[in-house]
């Protein structure tokens, strides 16, 4: 196992750890019946088949494409390289993120996400399989690590991963540092540039009235720059009261994993799936 994957599973089993000692981590206040099976089932296919399939497929893809090109971007220095993983993985991550929300097809493939009404460690993987085969940010890192930015990647992932269990976790590490008045330009800086507990949290919220809620903006994963970027960012320093989705139709844990090719119900209306405008 590469070294960058060790570390990787450790922050992410050290999260859960934390929700172990801090929070209902075995059950999670307003879980149902599927929750546990849906986050399980969802977070093992695409660690041990998915992501693995498809960085190599992207592996690949480059090979054929651009041939006697390999380890090109091993000469280059790290920043360029760096760059190239931001926008070819992370902002391509966010506009998939934000098409999604958009696309009352694709969006069947990103309601499981949504479905679970908490946040925590265990739904950082939570979608559809279906939804992970498509990402484009991960084709291309397969791309860019035939190209020979992996030496970057490897550090690159880490950081990632790490923003990303922390914006979804509930534990909500960035509202002690709220509190702290001389930090408080500091963390002007890190809620625009980085996802935060606070900020993703905004998009999972259920209500639109509450004030906080932003279902559809705070896409970023990695960068929240994106979003201030882009037009979709909030940033309220609060937490919504209530997490999930209004009105969302009721389905089953087969149809969360598998759609299309498992079909409970019949194909949402339109309005059924642009909840929370």
């Amino acid at each position: 196992m590469k070294p960058e994957i060790i570390v990787v599973l450790s922050i992410f089993v050290g999260f859960i750890l934390l929700e172990v000692l801090f929070t209902r981590f075995f059950q999670k206040e307003k879980q149902v019946k599927g929750d546990g099976w849906v986050d399980t089932l969802s977070t093992l296919m695409l660690t041990l088949i998915t992501q693995p399939f498809v960085v190599a497929s992207g592996f690949a893809l480059g090979a054929l494409l651009f041939p006697g090109q390999a380890d090109v971007l091993k000469t280059w220095h790290w920043l360029p390289v760096l760059g190239l993983f931001l926008v070819f993985d992370d902002m391509t991550q966010y506009w998939w993120h934000r098409i999604t929300h958009a696309t009352p097809w694709l969006y069947n493939l990103h309601r499981p996400h949504h479905q679970a009404e908490y946040l925590s460690i265990r739904i950082v993987y939570r979608n559809n399989i279906f939804y992970y085969f498509l990402m484009p940010g991960l084709w291309f890192s397969g791309v860019l690590i035939y190209l020979g930015g992996g030496w970057v990647y490897a550090f690159y992932i880490v950081v990632k991963m790490t923003v990303i269990y922390g914006a979804h976790s509930d534990i909500r590490w960035d509202r002690a540092l709220y509190k702290i008045k001389w930090l408080s330009p500091v963390m002007w800086v890190v809620e625009r540039t980085i996802s935060t507990s606070a900020t993703h949290s905004a998009h999972h919220g259920k209500h639109a009235a509450d004030g906080v809620t932003h279902y559809k903006g705070n896409y970023g994963n990695l960068l929240f720059f994106w979003d201030v970027l882009f037009g979709t960012a909030k940033i309220t320093r609060e937490y919504p009261p209530e997490f999930g989705v209004e009105n969302l139709p009721e389905t089953s844990v087969a149809e969360q994993l598998l759609w299309p090719v498992v079909q409970t119900k019949w194909f949402r209306k339109k309005e059924e799936i642009e909840v929370a405008e």
